[in-house]
């Protein structure tokens, strides 16, 4: 019977994982912090036709998702999970990410996967900062798809309506970003949500030239998020073309 050699056979085992993603988290720092005082912008600006979502000047890193993928699969996006919600996370040429997050006190947690998912990295820190305002309905849009441009609508009980032309609401609800490159995420979050009817539409606005690609949108709805109540519920609808307007998700919150 024939065997191999002990060195080519370790080369092959560990060809592999040289081969691997490697993932590093340089912000948020685990432990403990207190961000008292910390310039935390949520909204981004937006600069048309290409948006994205991004990390501005000046923002402070108590509420910045930040790092490196060394070897990250060209062209897809890596996946960020924040405290249980997983979304897409666009990777730059040179393996960098980067993006603002509205982070609550207490516990967070944060967890970043390589495009090709055989790599992570994962990060815990508490916020012992106890007057920072704290997100009690968070509503997260994305999709799987690059090149495409999904929209997320949010009508509340009062009225009111969010969305790329009015991101900011009279009570202080707000859409974060208008994504037109692909994937996303677009958040919103509220502080004091106005207690009734909540609607959930998804606007598939174009796709390029491509006006029939199939994109399917994932939205997570977080309710009372970092206390003993905290619900969180996912629902997954498909988009079929360009000028598509979809309900996805109806809800009370009492």
């Amino acid at each position: 019977m024939k065997t191999l050699p002990l060195y080519p056979l370790c080369s092959l085992l560990l060809l592999p994982l040289w081969a691997q993603a490697q993932v590093t988290i340089d912000a948020p720092k685990g432990g403990w912090r207190n961000s008292a005082g910390a310039q935390e912008e949520y909204t981004q600006a937006v600069n048309y036709p290409a948006a994205s979502v991004n990390l501005q000047p000046g923002q402070a890193e108590t509420a910045q998702i930040r790092g490196r993928i060394a070897g990250a699969v060209k062209g897809k996006p890596a996946t960020l999970v924040v405290n249980g919600v997983a979304m897409p996370m666009e990777v730059g040429e040179d393996g960098s990410y980067g993006r603002p997050y509205g982070f609550g006190s207490g516990s967070n947690s944060v967890e970043v996967r390589s495009p090709d998912g055989r790599s992570r990295a994962r990060t815990q820190f508490v916020d012992s900062y106890q007057g920072k305002t704290q997100a009690r309905l968070r509503i997260v849009l994305s999709w799987d798809s690059a090149g495409t441009d999904l929209d997320m609508h949010v009508v509340t009980p009062d009225g009111g309506h969010a969305w790329y032309g009015n991101r900011v609401l009279k009570d202080g609800g707000a859409l974060d970003v208008d994504v037109t490159t692909g994937y996303g995420p677009e958040i919103f979050s509220s502080a004091a949500p106005v207690k009734g009817n909540y609607h959930v539409y998804v606007n598939y606005y174009g796709s390029g030239e491509n006006t029939a690609m199939l994109t399917v949108a994932r939205i997570s709805v977080i309710t009372n998020e970092g206390t003993p109540r905290e619900k969180l519920q996912s629902f997954q609808v498909p988009m079929r073309a360009a000028g598509e307007l979809t309900l996805v998700k109806s809800f009370v919150l009492p």
